[in-house]
């Protein structure tokens, strides 16, 4: 059954949201994805792994935000890292990340303004996949708390191009959730016919002071790398990674590395 076919069905049975220019499927690797622990594995013999070679920080508030269907254990690994050069990370507090994008986004505007308060400093934001777009929203709705941004496979361009069986699993969670009280998705979350804000800032993005740079994959199965750039080729960091391999591969933890450090 082809995309179109199933877009003019659910049309038919008065979906309104059936069609979604914001989105589109494409065929990236999927397969690959199931090698993420040998990603994993090259992180544990790496350099970088202990922080070898790499600048260091000195205690500079870090925010690590998880990616779709994940939460800070995940991010684990990296949070280790972090300390080890230098920095202070800190959770996201996102228990699994399924709930409306931009009612998340909201509850990080208060948690960097929060960090902002208790260290006097701007924080740093990491964000893998989706968690790199919530990030990228955050640099929108408080610039004034935020120190830099670093996408890690994140498709934030206006253009979501994603594989079709990650766009459907969104789909069905969404309708899932819709059946339970308390939840917050809606069938337009994330989507372009939402009018949030989280929507506006991927879609519309205002001018921003905050740098944003962006790490990205040619072999990630998940999102197409196309959308997983900035226009700016020199904010821009190429690795060899699945997409799930973005939170552990040492070749990650070097650019994040040198992103944080950078003189801005």
């Amino acid at each position: 059954m082809t995309e179109d076919f199933q877009a003019d069905e659910r049309r038919r049975l008065g979906d309104p949201f059936a069609y979604d220019e914001s989105i589109e499927h494409v065929n990236t690797p999927l397969w690959r994805e199931v090698l993420w622990p040998l990603d994993w594995m090259k992180l544990r013999f790496s350099k970088a792994y202990c922080g070898r070679g790499l600048p260091h920080g000195n205690g500079e508030p870090v925010l690590v935000i998880p990616g779709f269907l994940s939460n800070d254990i995940v991010m684990f690994e990296m949070h280790r890292w972090l300390l080890r050069i230098g920095y202070k990370p800190h959770a996201s507090r996102i228990p699994f990340n399924v709930d409306c994008p931009n009612e998340t986004a909201k509850r990080l505007v208060a948690r960097i303004a929060t960090l902002h308060d208790e260290t006097g400093e701007r924080v740093r934001l990491i964000g893998h996949s989706l968690g790199g777009m919530l990030a990228r929203s955050l640099a929108q709705y408080a610039p004034e708390h935020t120190d830099r941004v670093i996408t890690l496979g994140s498709p934030f361009r206006d253009l979501v191009r994603a594989h079709p069986a990650v766009v459907g699993l969104w789909d069905h969670i969404k309708e899932a959730q819709g059946n339970l009280l308390g939840r917050n998705l809606k069938p337009s979350c994330a989507t372009g016919h939402c009018l949030c804000d989280f929507v506006k800032h991927m879609l519309d993005p205002e001018e921003s002071s905050v740098p944003q740079f962006a790490v990205y994959s040619r072999k990630d199965g998940v999102a197409h790398w196309e959308s997983c750039v900035t226009e700016d080729d020199a904010m821009n960091d190429e690795v060899n990674c699945t997409h799930v391999g973005m939170a552990f591969h040492p070749m990650v933890f070097e650019a994040v590395a040198h992103r944080l450090a950078e003189t801005i």
